[in-house]
């Protein structure tokens, strides 16, 4: 069995491989993703500046994970937990910011990216951010 230590650092190694090929511009930014067990992040970022020009995630007010979200379902509970939580951690989730993320980025002027899936196999929730980015109108 693979240690988690060991999983985290063969995700290193694979991304820094990635970023040594791919460069986010001013022209074609970088669409950066990070998932974790419990929720999905995006990032639009321009490597030549370093700064990041869009963001969502499912934690922020925004994000799946929002009040008053009508697709959002919670999450199941944990044992022992009372309640639910409204989670990130579903394909679901990951859909909507994937559109969420692109609708930022066009508001911005942003049509072009280079996907950067962060070192993750690209399936499951990865593939559902990127399908629903490019549904959404951004291109790469």
């Amino acid at each position: 069995m693979i240690h988690k230590t060991e999983k985290k650092e063969i995700r290193a190694r694979i991304h820094k491989r990635i970023r040594d090929r791919l460069q986010g511009t001013t022209e074609r930014p970088r669409l950066a993703i990070f998932r974790s067990v419990a929720h999905i992040y995006a990032q639009v970022i321009d490597d030549s500046e370093g700064k990041t020009l869009v963001s969502a995630s499912s934690v922020d007010k925004g994000g799946k994970g929002a009040k008053g979200d009508k697709d959002a379902k919670p999450a199941k509970a944990a044992k022992g937990a009372k309640t639910a939580r409204m989670g990130g951690g579903n394909v679901a989730a990951a859909k909507s910011i994937g559109k969420l993320v692109a609708e930022r980025a066009k508001e911005k002027g942003i049509t072009k990216v280079v996907f950067d899936r962060g070192g993750y196999p690209y399936h499951g929730r990865v593939k559902a951010l990127a399908d629903a980015a490019r549904a959404a109108g951004l291109e790469f």
